[in-house]
């Protein structure tokens, strides 16, 4: 298969790129895309920038110019509930926006037209590990950084189950939905603000720790493939 990783940040890249088999990098619309070999699968790694248009962007590019098979975000999440800690793997067996309204007559969080939540394939997640550290459940993303239990219940509110904030997944999701390309978020935990926890030094620590085993479980995944 031909897999297209995205991330956010070249924090996020630099832990990818090692694990790459033979790699080398294609300039396409000032983009870099990394290529190479990943447990037995050609994988096309981008870097897109943060936030919603970024991902857009990259993704879209990355679909029209590589022909991917199947695209998998992974990068780092806030924590939204109690259920998941630092460190955890939250892996989006649904993704939403928590900052889109279209206005009367519209449910919050749905793009007038589209649905409200992006379904992963039922198939990929019957392949991910059974482990205390890795959470299956909602996603949500916006376009904001989450840093106080304020904004982390105002989101609550409307998603209750949500177990982790990130900026990207809802717009790569969004894309891999209308151009019918399978779609699979994977975040690791860097920090759980408003769940009594320290946010800013949380996810300075985390970046020390260099969070590695969120890649294991992606060679996990596709190794299964």
């Amino acid at each position: 298969m031909k897999i297209g990783i995205i991330v956010a940040m070249d924090k996020e890249l630099r832990l990818l790129e090692p694990l790459l088999e033979n790699r080398m990098n294609v300039m396409v619309d000032n983009y870099k895309f990394t290529c190479g070999r990943l447990s037995g699968h050609d994988v096309i790694a981008l870097k897109t920038g943060i936030g919603k248009v970024n991902a857009a962007v990259g993704v879209i590019t990355l679909i029209t110019n590589f022909d991917v098979d199947m695209v998998i975000n992974t990068g780092v999440a806030g924590g939204a509930s109690e259920k998941v800690n630092v460190m955890d793997i939250v892996v989006g067996k649904r993704v939403a926006y928590h900052d889109v309204w279209c206005g009367p007559e519209t449910t919050p969080g749905a793009v007038l037209g589209l649905p409200l939540y992006y379904e992963a394939p039922a198939d990929m997640l019957k392949r991910i590990p059974t482990r205390s550290d890795i959470k299956v459940g909602l996603i949500c993303s916006g376009d904001q950084f989450i840093d106080s239990i304020e904004q982390v219940e105002a989101i609550r509110e409307k998603f209750d189950d949500v177990l982790a904030l990130d900026m990207e997944s809802g717009a790569i999701a969004q894309v891999c939905y209308l151009r019918e390309i399978p779609f699979l978020s994977m975040r690791v935990i860097s920090d759980s603000p408003g769940v009594g926890h320290d946010n800013a030094a949380e996810y300075n620590d985390f970046w020390a720790e260099a969070p590695q085993h969120t890649f294991e479980v992606l060679k996990h995944i596709l190794k299964s493939l």
